[in-house]
């Protein structure tokens, strides 16, 4: 029979609901049973896309002697750490207190049963002893007499461990006039320090895109011409892209590689990384003009509306790394295999470019594709033009592409995270404005009208959906991701009912995060009450709450002119100064929120009748100019704050350019704008 966890939104805890483990979801229902019966409870976290949290589940979990054992000692409680990113933060934080190094999934707690405290962490247990680790069902047996035995020493741990969690409370914040640019070329210097110039992204093995990262180094070149940071960022983003971290087949982009090359990934397919990986492809190229940031951008977009969302409109979270129950088998290939689907030319072409015609590159016996040779040096090879090649290679991946749709597909985790939509929505919104695509624009509004509609109620967010169920308290990112991504789209197609939105998240983010010291706590002010409360800065898969919600809500400050956003942009990024100062890796996002802080936006306001705005739109939208801000808004468009609410001429389009708090007088001709602004951004 399954188990409770049938019931629930995620994909993730209904693999698990035909266990034969009692599995509870975190709740009342778990927290008061282990307090019943003084049980300790099994915390268990994880995601759908996890390969060992797959491992673990088949090797245990599935065992029905391994779950007598787990069910007879322990209350037992499975969480998505993606539904739930509060438990999953304080607990990571808890196994690099006591293991002194970083955590991961599947992550194993065992918590005390009436106050939730750790007494001992650790990730993936095999069921027999190997890889220097303990064998599951043994621990299971040591920990569950430990705490019948050593309670007084669990309450004093307990202890050290509530005062840890106290320190990790940042210092007193800095006043905002101690903010210096020193602090963002201290952050850069950082970057180009642990650049790998030979294959690009940071340090070694394993590598992660680093998004926000790549977007603070192209903002640096913009605001000062700094070359050699603009090539960080886009030696970087070129080798991912030439790279098999990237699906040169079907688009998108792995969530790590590896290697140090780029050429392997861990192959599950993350919502998160590639909403903003294809806004960092369209500024590159709207930067370089290169084809390859183009294709890159137009295929990752196609992936994101053909695979990622739901007809709902939402957008889904990911992709497994498993098929079959084997890692890369949808991704990977042999030459014979590629050699019976292409013509003896297309082949000719299609090996030397990915390396099908060098040594297995996947565990010895598989190829996984990844450009080796420049198609200019194929086709030199060939003694054909390098159009020829491109034609055969089109036609080549349009095959393989297609024969690969015959596979087993790898699991879809089809839940709707409001964050990681507003990360999505953001991405495509910029890349269709810069790329003239009306597609790509009605796929980020489909998706933004999705989580209005399901996820936005009586004021206050929602974290997660599925199946037309939406519910969780969401958390700071989820309000701070999605301010910044309705900003993204009132620049990309300005509505009304969108500008009423940000206010309304605005709001919501100042009343229900905001902390008096400055700064937002990652739960809100209703939030359940865990044993910590975090209020985080530094970057880590996902770009810091904190630094996303100064940074949108500064740009929301100078759009409305409302001083309490500016003041709290500023308050948050004060906050964090001092531990930027003294470590000026890390803080991506909270840097890009202090250069705005430092320098405010440019915004660039056009009135006038629709049909005559498209024009001036189609001119300077897909510009880089990264620190400004611009919006197109209607004649007819009525209930605008006073910043916004300019003057509008009959029958024409009307621009008015200001910068803090000086506004020049408005021009009327494409010409006199591009004036005003400079050029036609930057190149």
């Amino acid at each position: 029979m399954p188990n409770r966890l049938a019931q629930e939104t995620s994909p993730y805890l209904r693999q698990h609901a035909d266990n034969p483990v009692d599995w509870y979801a975190w709740g009342e229902d778990a927290l008061a049973r282990a307090r019943a019966e003084d049980k300790p409870i099994l915390l268990s976290i994880g995601y759908s896309a996890c390969h060992w949290c797959h491992v673990m589940a088949h090797e245990s979990f599935e065992d029905p002697d391994v779950a007598a054992a787990m069910n007879a000692l322990f209350v037992n409680v499975k969480v998505d750490r993606e539904e739930r990113p509060d438990l999953d933060q304080i607990y990571q934080a808890a196994h690099q207190m006591f293991n002194q190094r970083g955590g991961g999934w599947p992550l194993t707690a065992f918590l005390t049963p009436g106050e939730h405290y750790p007494f001992f962490v650790g990730t993936y247990f095999p069921k027999a002893a190997r890889y220097g680790m303990p064998a599951f069902p043994q621990l299971l047996e040591r920990v569950a007499r430990y705490y019948r035995e050593h309670k007084s020493d669990i309450a004093r741990q307990n202890e050290s461990i509530a005062d840890a969690f106290q320190r990790m409370r940042q210092d007193a914040g800095a006043s905002d006039d101690a903010f210096s640019g020193e602090v963002v070329a201290e952050a850069i210097g950082a970057l180009k320090q642990s650049f790998d110039s030979a294959h690009g992204g940071f340090g070694g093995a394993p590598k992660f895109p680093h998004p926000t990262d790549l977007e603070l180094l192209v903002r640096r070149y913009a605001a000062t011409g700094d070359k050699h940071a603009l090539h960080v960022a886009l030696f970087t983003l070129e080798r991912m892209a030439e790279g098999g971290i990237y699906d040169q087949l079907g688009g998108g982009f792995s969530r790590y590689s590896v290697d140090a090359t780029w050429t392997i990934p861990h192959f599950e397919k993350m919502l998160y990384d590639n909403g903003p990986l294809l806004r960092l492809c369209a500024e590159a190229w709207a930067v370089t003009g290169k084809p390859l940031f183009a294709r890159v951008a137009e295929e990752t977009a196609g992936w994101i509306m053909r695979e990622m969302q739901s007809p709902a409109g939402g957008y889904y979270s990911s992709l497994d790394a498993d098929s079959e129950h084997e890692e890369g088998k949808f991704y990977v290939w042999t030459p014979r295999e590629v050699q019976s689907l292409l013509t003896a030319e297309e082949y000719a072409v299609t090996a030397p470019y990915y390396g099908l015609d060098g040594q297995a590159n996947f565990e010895g016996k598989h190829w996984h594709l990844a450009i080796v040779q420049p198609l200019d040096v194929v086709a030199a090879g060939l003694g054909r033009s390098e159009e020829e090649c491109a034609e055969l290679l089109d036609t080549a991946r349009q095959k393989l592409f297609a024969a690969r749709a015959g596979r087993v597909r790898p699991g879809l985790d089809d839940k709707v995270l409001a964050s990681w939509n507003a990360l999505a929505i953001r991405g495509m919104a910029r890349a269709g404005a810069v790329f003239g695509r009306d597609d790509w624009l009605a796929s980020a509004r489909r998706a933004l009208d999705f989580l209005r509609g399901t996820m936005w109620r009586d004021g206050a967010l929602l974290a997660t959906a599925k199946d037309g169920r939406a519910h969780l308290n969401a958390y700071l990112d989820d309000y701070a991701f999605l301010l910044d991504a309705v900003i993204e789209m009132l620049q990309a197609d300005f509505r009304g009912a969108d500008l009423a939105l940000a206010l309304e998240l605005a709001e919501a983010l100042l009343a229900r995060f905001q902390d008096a010291d400055g700064g937002f706590f990652f739960t809100s002010h209703d939030h359940e009450r865990l044993i910590h409360r975090p209020k985080p800065g530094h970057d880590n898969a996902t770009p810091s709450g904190n630094g996303v919600a100064a940074f949108a809500l500064g740009r929301l400050g100078h759009l409305t002119g409302e001083p309490r956003y500016l003041d709290a942009a500023r308050r948050a990024v004060a906050a964090f100064y001092p531990a930027m100062r003294r470590y000026p890796g890390g803080f991506g996002a909270l840097t890009i929120a202090l250069e705005e802080c430092l320098a405010p936006p440019e915004v660039i306001v056009l009135r006038g009748p629709t049909p005559r705005l498209r024009p001036w739109l189609k001119e300077f939208a897909p510009e880089f100019r990264p620190q400004s801000v611009l919006l197109g808004i209607d004649s007819a468009e009525g209930g605008l704050p006073a910043a916004l609410d300019k003057p509008v001429a009959p029958g024409r389009v009307n621009a008015y350019v200001c910068r803090g708090v000086t506004c020049l007088e408005p021009v009327s001709e494409m010409a006199a704008l591009r004036r005003l602004l400079g050029g036609a951004g930057i190149k």
